[in-house]
């Protein structure tokens, strides 16, 4: 890991266009020799998507093995570049919404994007943000991965077993939770919501959260500009009315939200993720062992 993290550290001096063909060329190799991957990341697209012929599916996997690795090389770049140059690379739109943040209670509700990384970086760049964090297996990349994430300011990173409390005190000091909302996490705290057309274990928290805070909505999206040119991280206005008295409806906005978003950048959601792993009872799981 070491040896990698030098290599990466290398890499980030490189162009981004040059990096970018780099990770593209690495995701078509993990494309093959990802037995496991490949097999959930189709069984997703299966469900999410019948719409598509079988051979559109592995044409859409096959990209987002290139946008996923294309993502990791990267970060090279977010976590040592200067912050001249990643200003340069990072567009935002139409801004980061400080005005809200300082007024109150936010929630910056990030999908689970390629890029999100990207978009933590925008926000960091303007103000400090708390998180969930999970820490990584290898201490090495651990560290770096931390480093990178608050190196321009200081940030509160807290494990999902403390809860919510500390979370919420922080957003009640005028700091944004930054909050990834669209990942299986079991049944606890959550209910079953259509994704795709499909029932996904979906968090409530999101819902809960606001409810109990007061806090604004505002979704954001982080995605590739073409060309190689860097990336645009979208903030989208606060919803509004939002959670209302249901939460699992509110829940069901969300993904309905989500889905729009990665209609319009299919390559670049996070497929290789078992979305669908937790079922209802009586279904089994669709991810079958591969022979």
């Amino acid at each position: 890991m070491r040896l990698l993290l030098g290599l990466m550290w290398l890499l980030h001096w490189l162009p981004l266009p040059i990096l970018g063909r780099i990770g593209k060329a690495v995701g078509s190799l993990l494309f093959m020799v990802l037995r496991k991957r490949r097999h959930i990341t189709l069984t997703n697209l299966r469900l999410a998507m019948p719409e598509l012929s079988e051979q559109q599916r592995v044409a859409l996997a096959r990209q987002h093995f290139q946008a996923y690795s294309r993502s990791i090389w990267e970060r090279a770049i977010l976590w040592w570049a200067p912050e001249a140059r990643l200003r340069r690379l990072i567009r935002v739109e139409p801004r980061v919404p400080l005005e809200q943040i300082q007024a109150g209670p936010t929630i910056l509700l990030c999908p689970h994007f390629v890029c999100l990384d990207v978009a933590g970086v925008a926000v960091m760049l303007e103000t400090s943000l708390c998180s969930i964090y999970v820490q990584q297996k290898n201490k090495a990349f651990d560290d770096v991965l931390r480093a990178g994430r608050s190196r321009f300011r200081p940030v509160k990173l807290f494990s999902r077993k403390e809860g919510v409390k500390p979370i919420i005190r922080a957003m009640r000091d005028h700091l944004p939770y930054f909050m990834l909302p669209d990942m299986d996490f079991g049944e606890k705290d959550s209910a079953f919501v259509d994704f795709f057309g499909t029932p996904a274990a979906t968090l409530t928290a999101p819902g809960r959260i606001a409810a109990s805070t007061g806090a604004a909505v505002i979704p954001v999206v982080a995605t590739f500009l073409p060309g190689y040119q860097g990336w645009k991280v979208t903030f989208y206005p606060a919803w509004e009315n939002y959670p209302g008295d249901d939460m699992v409806t509110a829940a069901r906005r969300m993904n309905a939200f989500i889905e729009e978003r990665v209609r319009e950048a299919p390559a670049e959601y996070f497929w290789t993720h078992k979305r669908y792993k937790t079922r209802p009872e009586g279904e089994v799981s669709p991810y079958a062992p591969v022979a």
